[in-house]
C-alpha cells in the first residue's frame, strides 16, 4: 500500500517562507494530480491548491501570489512553496495525491498524515 508522507513545517515568522513536500512511501508509476488542504484550529479543512501534472495550478484566493504548488515525477514527491506567509497560514497542512502505481493500474488516491504550519511573531 502506497502513503503519502508531509514534511517541511515548522515555526516561522510573518513574511517568512517554507516549504513543504508531500512524497510517496514507495516507488510509483506517476503521480496524475496533487492537491494540498489545510485546517486551522476550529475551523474545517479548506482546499488551498492543486495541479494535475502537465496542467495549470489553481490556488485559493487566500494564497494566490504567495503559494506555488508543484509535482516532480522523477522523486514522486510533491510541493508547496510558501512565501510572504500570514498569520492566517497557521494550520495543519495535507496533501492529496491521485496517482498510479503502474501504468496499467486504476488511479488511487492518498492523504497525508498532515504538518504544522505556525505562523507567528
Amino acid at each position: 500500500q502506497v502513503q503519502f508522507a508531509e514534511s517541511g513545517g515548522g515555526l516561522v515568522q510573518p513574511g517568512g517562507s517554507l516549504r513543504l513536500s508531500c512524497a510517496a512511501s514507495r516507488s510509483i508509476f506517476s503521480i496524475k494530480e496533487m492537491g494540498w488542504y489545510r485546517q486551522a484550529p476550529g475551523k474545517e479543512r479548506e482546499w488551498v491548491a492543486d495541479v494535475t501534472t502537465g496542467g495549470s495550478p489553481y490556488y485559493a484566493d487566500s494564497v494566490k501570489g504567495r503559494f506555488t504548488i508543484s509535482v516532480d515525477n522523477a522523486k514522486n514527491t510533491g510541493y508547496l512553496q510558501m512565501n510572504s506567509l500570514k498569520l492566517e497560514d497557521t494550520a495543519v497542512y495535507y496533501c492529496k495525491a491521485e496517482f498510479k502505481i503502474d501504468p496499467y493500474a486504476s488511479t488511487q488516491n492518498g492523504w497525508g498524515q498532515g504538518t504544522q504550519v505556525t505562523v507567528s511573531s
